[in-house]
């Protein structure tokens, strides 16, 4: 009920025409973006104010292109969820779709020796569980289903009513609909959970890991997106090959694929029957460690008392240059790394010695290029990388070098020599990419297991 939002957040009667006269009582506020509409339409004019204190937990995350009102608008990027102006890290996921965004994380049980050994012993050989409790997800894969049966007896949790079986064929062990605990233990007897390509991202592969199955799943080809599945169109998160160039969503699970992977995910090409029953095979003759962990967002960000440090000013005579750049080429002078002799603030995160600059392809996001180099793209180092000496640094030729507002920046367009920064610190981003540019990318290592995490953080 929205009834007691009013007097939950001070708003005078006026919906909204009054400014609060009481100080918020709370320091935090977790919403979802429906949540945030309607703050906005009770507290009218002192939204902007308090808007510092929200947190929008949101399920597929808001890429800057998408958030900044005017740029969406003026760039196209403009969607029913996005515009929002907030600072990007204020916009919380399970997963990291974006660096941009706050990996919000999720736990999954860590289990004692004893509890390893006795789920251990209690494993069914050669049992499978379908990752799917709607019948629809179920069409079209009889010929998997076909190949899986060959090797393992397959358990479903479809849902049906008793007068309507579920159409699954019938050497599948159908338990229905199960309450958490349940499924938890049918994980427990398990060997391999199987998903079919839908739903994308959900918990369920993780507790499933957790329980000592292996995850296998398909790898999408073409990646899916907004340009062909309407599942993702209308979200502020372009997740696509296009001059948008947000993340591609390359499998069911693109977490599970890129930081957990084998032996306990497994991505194949379901079109490829062979690829599909050798994957079979091999996790079949394949022991794996039962899992546990997780991954989470370390620290809280006070967007109320602080803010994106100050763009340098352009350059027009010495006294008004920037402060020189804290960069130096690495030893083997492919990238940039924290200069030895550059000072160091003890309370930055995450450190800055994690830190490396790399300049991407033309083709790739930021993110993409930080993966390539084992490293995450780390959206709150962009501001030691808009700076001139930075192209200098890394041998790039640059005629001219403008201030402009666009997601990409700080790039460089190398067949005119014409180089970058950026104007507006809300777009900073590693999502994006665009064919005439190669961008700047602040990347960082991380700790296996613990994606939000740099190595040396603990």
């Amino acid at each position: 009920s929205l009834l007691p939002l009013p007097s939950h957040l001070g708003v005078p009667p006026g919906r909204g025409n009054c400014p609060l006269t009481n100080p918020l009582p709370f320091d935090l506020i977790y919403t979802d973006y429906h949540g945030l509409q309607q703050m906005k339409q009770h507290m009218g004019l002192s939204f902007k104010k308090y808007r510092c204190r929200v947190r929008v937990i949101d399920t597929f995350g808001t890429e800057p292109a998408y958030n900044h009102e005017e740029y969406a608008t003026l760039r196209g990027y403009r969607t029913n969820w996005g515009y929002w102006n907030l600072q990007p890290t204020q916009f919380m996921t399970m997963f990291p779709h974006t660096p941009d965004n706050s990996f919000m994380g999720f736990v999954s049980e860590e289990l004692n020796e004893t509890e390893r050994q006795f789920i251990k012993s209690n494993k069914a050989s050669s049992m499978a569980v379908v990752y799917g409790k709607e019948a629809s997800i179920w069409k079209g894969k009889e010929k998997f289903l076909a190949i899986l049966n060959k090797y393992m007896e397959i358990h479903g949790t479809v849902y049906y009513e008793t007068q309507r079986p579920p159409e699954v064929p019938a050497f599948v062990k159908n338990h229905g609909l199960l309450p958490q605990h349940e499924f938890q233990q049918l994980l427990r007897k398990a060997e391999l959970f199987i998903g079919f390509g839908f739903p994308y991202e959900g918990p369920a592969p993780l507790e499933a890991i957790a329980n000592g199955c292996v995850f296998l799943q398909a790898r999408f080809s073409p990646p899916h997106s907004s340009l062909n599945h309407e599942f993702f169109r209308g979200k502020p998160t372009s997740r696509e090959a296009s001059p948008a160039g947000g993340e591609r969503v390359s499998s069911q699970h693109p977490y599970a694929e890129d930081f957990i992977g084998k032996p306990h995910v497994w991505t194949v090409d379901y079109n490829n029957s062979e690829e599909f029953e050798a994957a079979i095979k091999t996790i079949m003759r394949t022991q794996v460690r039962l899992g546990g962990g997780g991954g989470r967002s370390p620290c809280h960000w006070d967007f109320c008392t602080s803010s994106s440090p100050p763009l340098p000013p352009k350059a027009k005579s010495p006294a008004m240059q920037s402060p020189p750049s804290p960069l130096a080429l690495s030893p083997n002078a492919t990238h940039l790394v924290w200069s030895p002799s550059a000072s160091r603030d003890p309370h930055a995160w995450p450190p800055v010695d994690s830190l490396q600059v790399w300049v991407s392809e033309t083709q790739h996001t930021c993110t993409e290029t930080c993966r390539r180099h084992g490293l995450v793209c780390e959206p709150t180092f962009f501001r030691f990388l808009n700076k001139k000496e930075v192209f200098l640094q890394l041998s790039i030729t640059c005629d001219s070098t403008e201030y402009e507002m666009n997601h990409l920046y700080p790039a460089v367009a190398e067949n005119v020599h014409e180089c970058y920064l950026q104007k507006e610190p809300l777009l900073f981003s590693c999502a994006g990419y665009n064919t005439k540019y190669r961008r700047l990318c602040p990347c960082r290592d991380y700790r296996k297991g613990q994606v939000a995490l740099c190595r040396d953080c603990l």
